[in-house]
């Protein structure tokens, strides 16, 4: 047993220090940010998290054409919805964040209306789903949207939100906030080694959890 979830441990414990760390762990004093860094192990891991579940399910939509395997279109939407999850939970908390950094919390950044830009596409990837009810068809459908809701990640949230003028880390003029001038090796280390792993098994575990679920509702229907 302990062979098989020690993953589920780590993930507990990750999680239990990226929280004791976020909340009362030391910090550096920085102008503007002061104590709101201690976001960033959780808005920024999140989103390293929704980036992680957003691929593997992109991979599986892959497998799916390839194959047509049903169990593939599963794990490529339960990922997907997972990916979904971590992507509204680090939206949420970013405005947070920037509530008490920018004065409000929302200003139409670049980066934010990208990031809402692209979870608004792959929420119409769950609509999709669900207006169809032939299982092949839907499957084959949506595994194309897939693809294209990821390709879209890029322009939103990466590329043009860098390429103007932003409040947030990373837009023109505005370096990102992984350098010596914003974070130290204590907050790097917590970050890369607790928060990204510990979000990203939590979700992996939930996603599982999901899975599981779906094939026992398959297996019921087929056996009815």
């Amino acid at each position: 047993m302990l062979r098989q979830n020690w993953w589920k441990i780590l993930c507990v414990i990750l999680l239990l220090y990226t929280f004791t760390a976020g909340f009362l762990g030391g910090v550096p004093a920085k102008p503007i940010l002061n104590e709101t860094i201690r976001n960033l192990y959780f808005h920024v891991a999140m989103w390293f998290g929704m980036m992680i579940f957003l691929i593997t399910s992109v991979v599986y939509a892959v497998k799916y054409l390839r194959t047509t395997n049903p169990v593939f279109d599963i794990y490529s939407v339960e990922y997907a919805k997972t990916g979904i999850a971590f992507g509204v939970l680090g939206l949420l908390t970013g405005s947070i964040w920037a509530r008490y950094t920018w004065g409000d919390f929302w200003s139409n950044d670049p980066k934010q209306l990208g990031a809402a830009i692209a979870l608004l596409i792959y929420f119409a990837y769950l609509v999709l789903r669900n207006s169809m009810t032939d299982i092949d068809k839907r499957a084959s459908i949506s595994a194309v949207y897939n693809i294209f809701a990821f390709a879209m990640l890029f322009p939103t949230i990466w590329i043009i939100p860098r390429m103007v003028e932003s409040l947030h880390p990373g837009g023109m003029g505005n370096p990102a906030s992984f350098s010596e001038k914003d974070i130290d090796s204590r907050m790097r280390i917590i970050f890369w080694f607790a928060a990204v792993p510990g979000w990203t098994l939590f979700g992996t575990w939930i996603t599982t959890l999901f899975i599981r679920v779906k094939f026992l509702m398959e297996k019921k229907l087929s056996n009815a």
